[in-house]
């Protein structure tokens, strides 16, 4: 069964029809052509395909398109500005916090919901004291972005960089 709708894409209100079935990640890729969000193992384990929804942290290989029409998607393409990188690239650029480049964008996606659910005072299962504000430390760091995964092995440029982006 097909459904016509519309996703908000990067600031842009995108049409489309697709199956109901049709994964978020496909309808990004395959109908949209928005190629950041990359299809890794597809079982929403190694985060290749994280989007921001609504700001926070989604794994789109795992989301229906569907369910998704009411809420601002933004990849990783859409976090810059006005032709700038995103601070949180930029310390990706700065730090080396890639090899091969495949997660790049998921893992840009994720660290900048990691910033934000610190911002927010969320606690991760490492933090001391989930009553307290928590502090983003490498261990911290390590631990929010773990559903990230980097075949090349990047980590310690890539928790520099989460580092080096956050206030």
């Amino acid at each position: 069964m097909e459904a016509e709708f519309a996703l908000h894409v990067d600031g842009r209100r995108r049409p489309l029809t697709v199956d109901t079935r049709t994964t978020l990640l496909d309808a990004l890729r395959e109908h949209l052509g928005v190629r950041a969000p990359k299809k890794g193992c597809d079982h929403g384990q190694c985060g290749a395909c994280t989007v921001l929804v609504d700001g926070r942290r989604v794994t789109s290989c795992l989301t229906f398109a569907v369910a998704s029409t009411d809420v601002e998607i933004t990849t990783a393409e859409g976090l810059g500005q006005d032709g700038e990188l995103h601070p949180v690239a930029r310390a990706f650029l700065e730090q080396d916090g890639f090899q091969c480049g495949y997660c790049t964008p998921g893992q840009v996606c994720s660290a900048v919901g990691v910033l934000s659910e610190v911002e927010q005072g969320w606690p991760s299962a490492v933090t001391p004291d989930v009553r307290s504000t928590p502090g983003l430390d490498d261990e911290e760091i390590r631990e929010r972005m773990s559903g990230n995964l980097c075949r090349c092995g990047a980590y310690v440029n890539i928790v520099a960089a989460v580092r080096e982006a956050s206030p």
